[in-house]
């Protein structure tokens, strides 16, 4: 998570990563998340850097690549502080891009609901690996849907299932910084990203990059405004082009995010937004079933559920 434009101090972020983020999620990080909230050395370090590259998740995740430790805080101060060049310049050369093949669960349903074959853009699509919905099999309780590898859990409350993953007749994705899922040092970075104690998502994401190695999708480096247009062009005029994005929204400032929103709004096809009701905004949403952080899942600008960021839950309104 970030600071939504600022408004939170960096000492603020990682007392409230590890409180809404961390909490239950991974005892590592929220032991982590507070004792930099309390840290006045690193915080220090990290009010010198860029807004968007004091986030929690991208340090540990930085500290996690270059091997150092992050389950004792002191050793992790020791560590950033003794390697802060090194830890410096990979956090200014890094983006958190976490690509969680879990977040198709929570699409999924609105996805299948969509008129059949569809053509995917990914807008902040990372490596990529959510665009193969159709390739990957969900469980939803106790109904399963599709066959392939990874099956993706996801608790769901007020969801009748899908009776089938969607049919996929072109996928692409637009990002500032592509990965390759091709490439070791792109798929450990991927890896890095995944929390401390998350061993079944590091077996998911072993398995969603061997589906994506064996049909690559198509990546452009680009912006998520000037970018767009063209992308979304190349489409089959004879599929639904659906537009999505999953928790990216927030690293993209303001001016710049509703300059998308219209944009978006004006393509063919469909808009899936899987973004935090603090980015993007909607009027008489229900309250949240827990504590815990939660985005707001909609199509085309209409508010529909509740989901958690790694779409291991969702809970739809009404």
């Amino acid at each position: 998570m970030g600071c939504d434009d600022g408004a939170m101090t960096t000492a603020g972020a990682y007392a409230e990563f590890g409180s809404r983020e961390a909490r239950g999620a991974s005892p590592t990080y929220e032991r982590l998340s507070q004792a930099v909230a309390r840290d006045d050395g690193l915080l220090a370090l990290l009010d010198g850097l860029p807004p968007a590259k004091r986030q929690p998740n991208l340090l540990f995740g930085v500290v996690r690549w270059l091997g150092g430790p992050v389950d004792d805080p002191v050793a992790f101060h020791d560590y950033v502080v003794t390697h802060w060049p090194a830890v410096e310049a990979e956090l200014l050369t890094r983006a958190t891009q976490t690509n969680e093949a879990g977040r198709c669960a929570v699409l999924l349903p609105l996805l299948a609901a969509l008129p059949q074959p569809l053509a995917l853009l990914e807008v902040g699509a990372s490596a990529g690996l959510c665009l193969y919905p159709d390739r990957y099999a969900y469980r939803y309780g106790d109904q399963q849907v599709g066959s392939g590898e990874p099956i993706l859990d996801c608790a769901a409350v007020g969801l009748v299932p899908p009776a089938r993953v969607p049919q996929v007749v072109w996928r692409a994705g637009l990002d500032l910084n592509p990965l390759d899922v091709t490439d070791p040092d792109d798929v450990s970075w991927l890896d890095a990203l995944i929390w401390p104690e998350h061993a079944h998502r590091r077996a998911r994401l072993r398995a969603a990059v061997t589906v994506a190695a064996a049909d690559p999708p198509l990546l452009v480096r680009g912006d998520l405004v000037d970018d767009l247009p063209a992308l979304a062009a190349r489409a089959p005029t004879d599929a639904t082009l659906v537009v999505f994005h999953t928790s990216v929204l927030y690293q993209v400032p303001l001016a710049r995010r509703e300059a998308f929103v219209r944009l978006v709004r004006g393509l063919p096809g469909h808009w899936i937004a899987n973004e935090g009701p603090e980015v993007l905004r909607y009027d008489g949403l229900p309250d949240p079933p827990n504590d815990a952080l939660h985005n707001v899942l909609a199509l085309d600008g209409k508010p529909l559920a509740w989901a958690r960021g790694h779409g291991q839950e969702m809970t739809w309104f009404g």
